[in-house]
């Protein structure tokens, strides 16, 4: 059976959201949203994507294929499968994948914590200064609960960006609040927004986003990257201060 599986398993399936979803539902999904906010090796995944695919599928609860479907099972374990209604499954989703979101930044900030204070004793290099540091650590002085809020919502940043503050040793309590709200406000945005864009649109106009998830997947790809992708530009294109 494995080898069936890796016959017909292509790497470039790891970038399709509806993938993970097909093949993993809920677990996997749980897996990937704490693997890119909690381990180095995350940061390819697709985590705005998934979700808001996760958030389209969840308009039909089919428990083979659909993410709020498998929190049927979810239900069923801790003695709640009688509670078995739409708002409750999307409930159970956005807590879940929240929770793994938290869990995840954690990691991040406690591996910053530790590996942070014998940076600042390494010898400047060709991509480490110690200056960075300083500025990252007033950075997150002045912005830190934006900043990891915000990260959220960027890919690639928001798998460094709670190791960054562990590094510079971000107040801790203020890391954990900010973690919490910034975890459940980016997971309930995505889910809802493709779960009510995909009902609403279905309903009004019989198209269904499921049939174009490429062309949806590239356009959040492209939304959520254009911020770091300007922020790199504008950034190398500032004349040094003398």
């Amino acid at each position: 059976m494995i080898h069936l599986f890796l016959d017909s398993f292509h790497w470039t399936q790891l970038l399709q959201p509806q993938w993970y979803i097909a093949n993993g539902g809920l677990w996997l999904l749980l897996f990937v949203v704490f693997a890119e906010t909690g381990l180095f090796v995350g940061f390819f995944l697709p985590g705005d994507s998934l979700l808001f695919v996760a958030g389209i599928f969840a308009h039909e609860m089919d428990d083979k294929t659909h993410a709020p479907g498998l929190a049927h099972t979810f239900l069923d374990a801790i003695g709640l499968g009688a509670f078995r209604y739409e708002l409750v499954d999307l409930a159970v989703l956005i807590g879940l994948i929240s929770l793994m979101g938290i869990l995840g930044n954690m990691i991040g900030y406690w591996t910053g914590r530790k590996v942070g204070p014998a940076m600042y004793q390494w010898r400047d290099r060709l991509l480490f200064k110690k200056k960075y540091l300083h500025q990252a650590h007033d950075f997150y002085e002045k912005h830190g609960g934006l900043a990891v809020i915000g990260a959220r919502f960027l890919p690639f940043i928001r798998t460094f960006a709670p190791i960054v503050a562990g590094i510079v040793q971000m107040d801790q309590k203020k890391f954990h609040f900010f973690n919490l709200v910034g975890s459940f406000t980016w997971v309930s945005s995505m889910i809802l927004s493709g779960y009510y864009l995909q009902k609403w649109i279905l309903s009004q106009f019989g198209f269904d986003l499921k049939q174009h998830l490429e062309v949806i997947v590239l356009v959040i790809v492209f939304v959520t990257t254009a911020p770091v992708i300007w922020k790199m530009i504008t950034g190398s294109a500032k004349k040094p201060e003398v």
